[in-house]
């Protein structure tokens, strides 16, 4: 009997029969709607280029009522955030160099006395400038900030400023990347994607495939325990994840022209415990995937927002305070400030030891689930 060409009767059953695998499948079903869901959030709620309330600390020589006035129009512009008053120029430094503020406001002595004599006295504005999206339009602004402020002053404006003439010599300057060069931001960045994006998928396939291939029977017939597979599994993945660091850092340094201000054996070591970290998400999702699909499919699920709220694509600080929190969650976020502060600012291990402590307990805790969800034996 010939068949029809086409027959909507056969178009119904296939179609029901992938209604129903689509049923079974819990997982693809809950990523299909979960990856848009993320999305809608991330990019609707957390994702923003225009980052305000920016840690910034002051170092004032001089508090008159001048530099109270300018002080509090950059509060009122919500770009800046006081965190604290500095001592030092080199605890200003030290500052910047981790990370823990954006900004630092110097003032000297005797502003107020050369302002209202028509000195044009200095203010200096140091910005980590590591990420330029972050700063831009904060500094931008700033020079307009501090004339309208002036001018508006309870008092009346100085006489010299009716003139035209700028009151202040504003000093900004950009640190570790004063040129704004997006390649410096990027390409260190880099080396985090892609070790998160090649270590945890090519391990989250590593056991469901052998799974599914019949090759696990064998691995178990031997006398391993559970950490002694799962170790053995990451070892050889760990010079592969070397093998792309270095390849990135070569074209790094001698493409882009991206600078390496600090240790290269400190960034490999450190490098390290990263590849770890990803290594122990991908060999734990494996454990908990039943075929090679669903492997895949957590891979996805863990990437997307390690990306998104790493401060890779966007500023970090210009997220809400609860996308920051997750954000912290991820090794990769941890990973790109350590990096970018190696390269960048010339950071040592004082430094980014706050950054590091994370990575290792992110680490233990996944690689602990993994080996308890490893099966001895087949179900």
């Amino acid at each position: 009997m010939k068949k029809k060409p086409f027959s909507f009767r056969r178009l119904a059953a296939v179609t029901l029969k992938e209604f129903i695998q689509m049923r079974r499948d819990r997982l693809t079903f809950a990523m299909m709607v979960g990856i848009p869901l993320i999305q809608l959030i991330l990019f609707g709620f957390a994702i923003n280029s225009d980052p305000k309330n920016l840690p910034t600390a002051l170092l004032l020589a001089d508090y008159g009522p001048h530099e109270r006035t300018l002080l509090k129009a950059m509060q009122n512009s919500d770009y800046f955030r006081f965190v604290g008053v500095l001592k030092s120029e080199e605890e200003a430094n030290q500052v910047l160099a981790r990370g823990e503020v954006q900004f630092v406001v110097n003032i000297p002595e005797n502003f107020s006395r050369d302002l209202i004599r028509g000195k044009r006295p200095s203010i200096l504005v140091q910005a980590d400038a590591t990420d330029p999206a972050t700063t831009s339009n904060a500094l931008n602004n700033l020079g307009q900030m501090f004339e309208s402020a002036l001018q508006n002053e309870p008092g009346g404006p100085l006489p010299h400023l009716n003139q035209g003439i700028s009151a202040i010599d504003l000093r900004i300057h950009p640190m570790y990347n004063p040129e704004a060069i997006a390649q410096y931001n990027i390409v260190p960045g880099l080396v985090g994607v892609v070790l998160t994006m090649t270590m945890v998928f090519i391990t989250t396939l590593a056991i469901t495939r052998e799974v599914e291939s019949g090759t696990m029977e064998n691995l178990l017939s031997m006398p391993t325990r559970p950490l002694e597979v799962i170790i053995g599994k990451i070892i050889p993945y760990i010079f592969v994840g070397y093998i792309q660091i270095g390849l990135i850092l070569l074209a790094a340094r001698f493409i882009f022209n991206v600078p390496i201000v600090g240790s290269l054996f400190l960034l490999l070591a450190i490098a390290l415990i990263f590849i770890a970290a990803n290594l122990s998400v991908g060999i734990t999702f494996s454990t908990l995937a039943q075929n090679q699909r669903q492997a895949m499919q957590m891979g996805m699920f863990f990437f997307l927002p390690s990306i998104l709220l790493s401060g890779f694509m966007f500023p970090f600080r210009g997220m809400p305070g609860w996308a920051q929190i997750a954000g912290e969650i991820f090794p990769l976020t941890h990973f790109l400030r350590i990096i970018r502060g190696i390269m960048l600012k010339g950071n040592g291990l004082t430094n980014v030891s706050s950054e590091i402590w994370p990575l290792i307990l992110f680490t233990i805790i996944v690689l602990s689930i993994g080996v308890k969800r490893y099966r001895k034996t087949l179900d």
